[in-house]
């Protein structure tokens, strides 16, 4: 197993994708059938909806133990069906291999096999606290897409209950957009979107419950769902990550003090190094992003590190 980071991947086969972190391939059905795909967590980082061209060395295998241990959470404790159906990199053909840069070794800790959906395009988040975009929205109209707070809410506060927030999926290089549930409701149906705000809001709070019972608070997360490619008529599914500090605020629970920014376990601490760089002129929350420095780098690091110790005990 290499320690060498991994910024790209390249493998012997078809249907190659790059999302921000995440490369995936396509993978031959399983013996039942069941389409799949190779999921790869890269250590690419994004901040802003920009990739760092800078790569965290280690974090793709964070990012997948953690993925990994909240799915089967997740599946555990009956509060959705995921994706997954195996994170042993020895199951990936060894044709995938043959000629490939990329190897078995490097593999080993930051693949998943997951069963292939057809995405829902509307982002499910479950906002506990008020903070980045939730709190900016808020000083603005009161509001959190489209749902009334009460007056006089401090930065980080804990809202009175768990709301959820919808936003669009966009493209790399392009930021995803706050929407209503009205919104969210036009383009997948209202149905379908009663039965995601009821799933996405009772996967956070035994998040939440659990993460707490570790001293972290869960602020916010978001989650994905898909309809499996094999079974359309079956419920939506939860596929991506899940409760990762890519997709989730995570403070820790004993420097928890609303009225400012808080301490954090996930990219809070780079967005706050670049936000430096964006008052200082040298960047405009634009690709390309900057190099990072090493001391960021080991910091972010050691952030997703000590998240996924706790989460996972």
């Amino acid at each position: 197993m290499s320690d060498a980071p991994v910024f790209r991947t390249d493998l012997n086969l078809p249907g190659r994708r790059q999302g921000k972190v995440r490369d995936l391939y396509d993978l031959p059905p399983d013996p039942g059938g069941t389409p799949r795909l190779l999921v790869v967590a890269s250590d690419r980082i994004s901040a802003f909806d920009v990739v760092m061209p800078t790569p965290v060395p280690g974090k793709g295998r964070l990012l997948t133990r953690l993925s990994v241990w909240w799915l089967r959470f997740i599946e555990r404790t009956g509060l959705s069906r995921t994706h997954l159906l195996s994170d042993d990199a020895d199951q990936v053909p060894a044709s995938a291999f043959e000629g490939a840069a990329t190897t078995r070794g490097q593999l080993r800790g930051r693949c998943m096999i997951v069963r292939r959906c057809r995405v829902i395009p509307v982002e499910c988040v479950a906002r506990g606290y008020l903070e980045g975009s939730g709190w900016k929205e808020y000083r603005q109209t009161g509001s959190v897409c489209g749902e009334r707070l009460p007056p006089g809410l401090r930065q980080c506060d804990r809202l009175p209950e768990p709301i959820f927030t919808p936003a669009t999926k966009e493209e790399v290089g392009r930021h995803d957009q706050n929407i209503s549930f009205e919104r969210a409701a036009a383009v997948v149906g209202r149905p379908l979107m009663e039965t995601l705000r009821a799933r996405t809001l009772a996967i956070y709070a035994a998040a939440a419950q659990h993460a707490r019972a570790r001293g972290i608070i869960l602020a916010d997360t978001k989650f994905e769902f898909g309809v499996p490619e094999d079974d359309p008529a079956r419920a939506p599914i939860l596929v991506d990550e899940a409760l990762t500090p890519d997709s989730s605020r995570f403070w820790p629970l004993d420097r928890y003090e609303p009225g400012r920014a808080q301490p954090s376990f996930d990219k809070q601490f780079l967005r706050e190094y670049l936000e430096t760089l964006v008052a200082e002129g040298k960047w405009k929350k634009e690709p390309p992003g900057p190099e990072l420095p090493d001391a960021i780098v080991r910091a972010t690091l050691a952030r997703y590190q000590e998240a996924a110790d706790r989460l996972t005990s």
